[in-house]
C-alpha cells in the first residue's frame, strides 16, 4: 500500500476505514491513517484516542502515552483516556505514576479501583 492509500478520501471516510482497520486488529494501518487525521484534526478526542488505543495494542507504549496526555491537557475529564494512560504507565513498569491515574477515573465512573 502506497502513502495515498492513508491519505485518501474524506476525513469521514478515512475515519471508518480506520475503524476498519482498527477492529481488524491491524493497528499498525490504522496507526498510520489514524495519525493523519489527528494532524489535521489535532481537536478531535475520538481520533486522538482511537491513536493511543492502537499506540497501546501495538505496544508502542511512549506513542500512545503522548497521545492520552495530549487527550488529557485538553479535557481532564475524560475518563478513559485516564484509565487508559493509567494502564499504559503500569504497562511500562510505572505503578506509582498509573495509581492517581486509575483512581481518578475509577471515582469518575464509581468503579473500583483494579
Amino acid at each position: 500500500m502506497s502513502d495515498t492509500y492513508y491519505e485518501f478520501g474524506t476525513a469521514g471516510e478515512r475515519w471508518e476505514r480506520a475503524r476498519l482497520f482498527f477492529d481488524a486488529k491491524e493497528y499498525g494501518t490504522a496507526v498510520r491513517i489514524l495519525s493523519g487525521l489527528v494532524a489535521e484534526h489535532p481537536e478531535q478526542t475520538a481520533q486522538r484516542l482511537l491513536l493511543a488505543r492502537a499506540y497501546y495494542h501495538s505496544a508502542r507504549l511512549s506513542r500512545a502515552e503522548t497521545e492520552l496526555r495530549a487527550i488529557l491537557e485538553r479535557d481532564p475529564v475524560e475518563h478513559y483516556a485516564r484509565l487508559m494512560l493509567g494502564r499504559t504507565l503500569e504497562r511500562q513498569g510505572r505503578p506509582e505514576e498509573a495509581a492517581p491515574h486509575l483512581r481518578m477515573a475509577a471515582a469518575m465512573t464509581g468503579e473500583p479501583v483494579s
